[in-house]
């Protein structure tokens, strides 16, 4: 059996080989342009097991992978540089490192999710990267308001609001602006309503995001969203492990017996962070548990603190329901039980 480490860059990679069978080993530059890499791995027995830390635009190899039959290990980026204690970093060491590692059984392998649900979170990531930028358009559409002296707020997107906004008096270049801005927010709702009606679809079909869909404030949006980027769920043991995956727990420097705590790490899914802060907005509203300790932490700290409370509640009852397949009334009639508590839900 052929063990590969890959250093992986997106015009080229560096491997490295072990034969466990011959003990033959070997080491690589594959330029990607060239179709080094394809014919590389096409001469390769099936299967081969290769490893490769953690990064982007690689989903042409990992495919590749797929139908010629290897296996494809994905590594802990920072969890493998920091079991290199050598200061010299060069491309054939960390491609040699990798391959020590998974010839040791030491290599800090990290879940995939499979190619069907890489293509769904497609759709939501461009859908998500379109309704940003129909944002800063009505930021910008806001200001022009603003400059003339005025303030129409949310009012300014209903259905009176582009009448306004056409009939202000602005200067020519100004104008200009206006009309561009207007036409292109046109243009955004056209393509952002079939991408909408899309997410549905998917999230009707998928048993899981429906299951969510029966807490409050959680659409299919967020619903899916949330199926998408959690994957299997039994792989996290507590819910305390979900809300560090999703970045919403606190950064920590404590030492000496002296705990000092910062903002939180954000080192999970944005997209799914944004979404999950919007709907425990709206789950406060009509689950009277989630609004009382939200008005709690207003009155303590700052709202925005609030908010990312509430969501990281939100994100670990979210986790509860899928791990017990359990509704919305039932995971809350358990969560308020002394007798029969779910373990790691704070």
């Amino acid at each position: 059996m052929m063990i590969i480490g890959c250093d992986f860059h997106p015009s080229w990679q560096q491997v490295s080989w072990l034969d466990t069978e011959t003990g033959e080993t070997g080491e690589q530059k594959l330029v990607q342009s060239a179709g080094d890499a394809e014919r590389f791995y096409r001469q390769v027995p099936a299967p081969a097991l290769i490893g490769m830390e953690a990064t982007g635009n690689c989903h042409w190899l990992v495919d590749l992978l797929a139908d010629l039959g290897h296996e494809l290990w994905v590594g802990d980026a920072a969890q493998i540089r920091a079991s290199y204690v050598r200061q010299q970093k060069t491309d054939k060491r960390d491609a040699a490192h990798i391959l020590k590692l998974l010839v040791e059984g030491r290599f800090p392998r990290i879940w995939m999710p499979s190619s069907p649900v890489r293509d769904l979170r497609q759709l939501l990531l461009h859908r998500y990267k379109l309704v940003i930028i129909r944002a800063r358009v009505k930021n910008e559409l806001q200001h022009l308001c603003l400059n003339k002296g005025v303030q129409r707020k949310r009012k300014l997107w209903s259905k009176a609001g582009p009448q306004m906004l056409r009939e202000l008096p602005l200067k020519p270049w100004a104008g200009r602006r206006r009309d561009d801005l207007l036409r292109l927010m046109a243009m955004l709702d056209q393509q952002i309503e079939p991408l909408d009606q899309a997410v549905k679809a998917e999230a009707q079909r998928d048993k899981m995001a429906r299951l969510l869909q029966t807490q409050p404030g959680v659409g299919p949006i967020t619903a899916l969203a949330y199926v998408l980027t959690m994957g299997d769920v039994s792989r996290f043991p507590r819910g305390k492990q979900v809300a560090s995956y999703l970045g919403l727990i606190p950064r920590e420097h404590s030492s000496g017996g002296r705990q000092k705590l910062g903002a939180i790490t954000k080192q999970g899914n944005r997209m799914l962070r944004m979404l999950l802060v919007e709907a425990a907005q709206i789950a406060v509203r009509y689950d009277s548990e989630f609004r009382k300790e939200y008005l709690h932490r207003c009155h303590q700290k700052p709202k925005a603190v609030a908010k990312v409370a509430a969501a990281r509640k939100l994100a670990v009852r979210l986790y509860w329901m899928l791990r017990t397949q359990k509704p919305y009334p039932e995971v809350v009639r358990i969560e308020s039980s002394p007798r029969v508590p779910l373990v790691g839900a704070s």
